[in-house]
């Protein structure tokens, strides 16, 4: 009998994919699509590296499923990712007619699916997904809180060797 993975499995996925953006010093989140069991396209923050604001993991991976499945809806798919979708990539993932979307941190600052607003479900829409939030939760958010710890200590250390070789 196969396997079933289920949603810690494909978060688990996604944050492999978070680490090449760190690898890449970018924020790291990181995000999977999955159909039928599958998973059919991946894709990690690119906005630094690629000089583009709309190069989030969602957007790329969403781009690729695409491409997969040679159609701009991704009906009965899933997006996992582990950083709350922005307003930006909710409105993407609303077009994309994804069923659900599974996230692990969320965003106070930029969420919205839930966080600060919720377009994923917004009534006046024409398609809202089901949410699942909080997979794997504190382990995404600790990927997300050492990175911008480690670039605020960097960022410190650049302005003292500055202004100590001034």
């Amino acid at each position: 009998m196969p396997e079933v993975k289920d949603d810690q499995y494909w978060m688990q996925m996604a944050l492999e994919y978070a680490d090449k953006a760190e690898a890449e010093n970018e924020i790291p989140v990181g995000a999977v699509v999955v159909k039928n069991g599958e998973m059919i396209a991946a894709g990690w923050n690119r906005s630094i590296t690629c000089h583009d604001p709309s190069a989030h993991a969602e957007m790329i991976a969403i781009r690729e499923a695409g491409k997969v499945v040679e159609n701009y809806r991704l009906v009965d798919c899933t997006l996992y990712v582990t950083l709350e979708p922005c307003p930006m990539c909710a409105g993407l993932l609303v077009h994309s007619r994804l069923s659900r979307v599974v996230f692990g941190a969320k965003d106070a600052k930029t969420g919205a699916a839930g966080s600060i607003m919720n377009l994923l479900q917004h009534e006046q829409l024409n398609h809202q997904l089901e949410i699942t939030a909080g997979v794997l939760e504190e382990i995404c958010g600790e990927k997300l809180s050492a990175f911008f710890r480690r670039r605020r200590k960097e960022i410190k250390a650049a302005k003292k060797l500055k202004n100590g070789s001034t």
